[in-house]
């Protein structure tokens, strides 16, 4: 029997096994397809298995954590907006296969990042204020309520957006459109550790110290201290502030060197879908 009768309809087994070859050559050739593959599933069980425990020891938790969870909602999107919203608009010229056109120009690279991080706050605005607004129409609870801390908070989580973004973008540049991927995946990585449902002593104790190293964790831990005890906490938000600039100096980093190196390389032509 020859193999293309053996697919019952003149198809090949030898045509689909070559195709799913070369998908598994792709995958095994991208870590950050593979990753992605078990990232979901992960995440999700790290971050409800934490909130699970919690909730277990703290159930009087629960009466008030109505406005904490939707607060914590929108605030983490002002982070995953932030960075996600930088890397698309990178994206789209790297999809379009504009970047050795936008360098033909006398466009410097600081004006492009100037660029990428307005339009960064452009989408945060467009696309966390009419949630805001729909929470108040639909739920009667208002974020705004948080006051003048809510500035704050809104502008550590968008500096670390940025600082992410531009770390990513740089990512990209260095090892092509096989990590495309990580604009959407690693910000998440954070959310377990960012003490965005839970409080940071609810971690583990080593995992605690990794906690206290990101900004968002002062912002979301100020902001059940503003809710909960109606207490801003300003030593958070100048750790906060100060761990936002190192990131923010690190992510500039490796964009600019990766940038550099891909003009050198002579890369810029070739980053395309």
């Amino acid at each position: 029997m020859t193999t293309a009768a053996a697919t019952g309809s003149g198809g090949s087994l030898g045509r689909i096994g070559a195709m799913l070859l070369r998908y598994l050559y792709l995958l095994r050739s991208s870590w950050p397809r593979a990753l992605e593959l078990m990232y979901w599933p992960t995440l999700q069980m790290v971050i409800w298995g934490f909130m699970s425990q919690f909730l277990y020891v703290n159930s009087n938790y629960v009466f008030r954590a109505f406005g904490v969870l939707l607060a914590a909602v929108m605030l983490w999107d002002v982070l995953f907006r932030g960075q996600l919203g930088l890397s698309i608009s990178f994206l789209e010229e790297m999809w379009a296969r504009h970047l050795g056109h936008l360098f033909v120009t006398p466009l410097r690279p600081f004006e492009w990042v100037a660029a990428l991080l307005s339009m960064g706050l452009v989408r945060v605005v467009i696309g966390v204020v009419p949630a805001a607004l729909l929470a108040i129409v639909l739920y009667h609870y208002s974020i705004f309520s948080l006051g003048l801390p809510l500035i704050a908070f809104f502008v550590v989580l968008l500096a670390m957006g940025w600082a992410l973004g531009l770390a990513i973008c740089g990512m990209i540049l260095r090892h092509g459109m096989g990590a495309e991927s990580l604009a959407w995946l690693a910000v998440f990585t954070l959310s377990p550790v960012s003490a965005v449902y839970y409080p940071v002593t609810i971690l583990p104790h080593w995992l605690q110290y990794v906690a206290w190293a990101l900004p968002s964790t002062y912002v979301f831990e100020g902001m059940r201290a503003v809710l909960f005890q109606h207490l801003f906490r300003g030593d958070y938000l100048a750790t906060a502030a100060l761990l936002d600039l190192i990131l923010l100096a690190l992510g500039s980093s490796v964009f600019f060197l990766a940038l550099r190196g891909a003009r050198r390389r002579g890369a810029l032509l070739q980053m395309g879908e």
